[in-house]
């Protein structure tokens, strides 16, 4: 390309640039003209409203049992009979499994025999006894009157005293097998084993067996357990900055995938009293009344529990407030609706959309759509006013 050529084309460049330039320039001029601002920023207006707010939090987590233990044999034997499987119900007092209980059986006849044997020993020694404590009577009155012996004396007072000792230990003997024989009787007992609880919860329910009849146990192997499901708890986790605003009694909502769309009650029962230095979280746990048995442990839930009500406070949009030089505030339109003035606020409870704004609080529409791009007294250019239907709308 000749040098000429390269002149021409730089020089048609620069009138085009000169030409842009003169249109932006003749542009603003008839803006001015027009007695509009250039720099104008398209804001769109909401009218400050007074309502209730609420502070709801949302937690999840998961439902255990109100109550739950497993029912396992005291001794060990071949469990003959299992009386209840997985969702039968089950009251306090009734017979889940029994043991083989042969062995046991001959245990406590055993124990019998023994005790009747040590019953016939007292009867025998207190026989005995009764001839030496005659004997000994007898020859300490010959021995008063002259008749026998200070030696004869001491032998019959021996026996005497070897017939009570011999007594005392045979009544040791039958207290001895006594007991015998009622523990022979518990380990017997133990062969019928039984779902017994203390609380006043009268029917329960069979969530899981782990043995089958014919299975060789031994002590406190599980044969299955036993769930309280008149009410569910559901244990939650909740964050060091909400951990003081949630207490015992407060009212929650819960929800699960299981049941779309509908809502379980419940309430706060209890919070842990510290919070794991690993997650910064602490356990809270929720109960829910469950007559029905729909919520079933295990199930993933989630619940909203209401923190706190402030009724007919001055709210706006949340969106609407910005931060200037460090100072939280909102934009609202001057007198003339053509420039943005900041007000800082004070924010109270803020509820999804909506902030609470403390008094003194604005009273009139605030800028709630444009409100980043403005500066103190920056101009403005109103798309829609509090009274339009789509005022608040982008």
């Amino acid at each position: 390309m000749s040098k000429t050529v390269r002149l021409l084309v730089l020089l048609a460049a620069a009138a085009l640039l000169s030409w842009r330039l003169y249109a932006v320039i003749a542009r603003r001029g008839a803006l001015r003209q027009e007695g509009r601002p250039a720099s104008a920023v398209a804001v769109v207006l909401a009218p400050v409203e007074h309502k209730t707010l609420r502070d709801v939090r949302g937690l999840t987590g998961s439902l255990i049992p109100r109550a739950q233990f497993t029912v396992a044999p005291k001794i060990a034997g071949r469990l003959e009979r299992l009386a209840a499987t997985i969702s039968d119900p089950v009251h306090r007092g009734d017979v889940i499994a029994e043991l083989d209980s042969q062995e046991y059986l001959q245990q406590v006849a055993q124990a019998r025999a023994e005790l009747e044997v040590a019953r016939s020993q007292v009867l025998d020694a207190q026989s005995a006894l009764d001839v030496s404590s005659n004997e000994f009577t007898r020859v300490r009155e010959l021995l008063s009157q002259k008749v026998a012996s200070e030696a004869e004396t001491e032998q019959a007072k021996a026996r005497f005293l070897a017939a009570q000792a011999r007594f005392g230990v045979t009544v040791a003997g039958v207290r001895q097998s006594e007991a015998a024989l009622k523990a022979s009787e518990v380990r017997l007992s133990y062969t019928r084993i039984t779902a017994s609880w203390d609380d006043p919860g009268d029917i329960r329910i069979i969530g899981e067996r782990f043995a089958d009849e014919g299975a060789m146990l031994r002590a406190n192997d599980p044969i299955v357990s036993i769930l309280d499901l008149q009410s569910v708890i559901a244990v939650l986790a909740v964050i060091e900055r909400d951990y003081p605003r949630i207490l015992p009694g407060q009212a929650a909502a819960v929800t699960t995938d299981a049941y779309p769309g509908e809502t379980f009650p419940g309430h706060i029962l209890r919070k842990a009293p510290l919070i794991k230095e690993g997650s910064r979280q602490a356990r809270v746990e929720l109960e829910i009344p469950n007559p029905d048995r729909r919520l079933a442990p295990g199930m993933f839930v989630r619940a909203e529990i209401e923190l706190a009500v402030h009724s007919n406070v001055t709210a706006t949009s949340a969106s609407a407030l910005v931060r200037r030089q460090d100072r939280l505030g909102v934009f609202v339109p001057d007198a003339t609706g053509t420039r943005a003035r900041f007000v800082p606020v004070q924010v109270g409870l803020v509820s999804g959309p909506d902030a609470e704004l403390l008094p003194p609080a604005p009273e009139g529409p605030v800028i709630v759509l444009g409100q980043h791009l403005l500066q103190d007294d920056s101009p403005i250019l109103v798309t829609a006013s509090p009274d339009s239907p789509d005022a608040g709308r982008p």
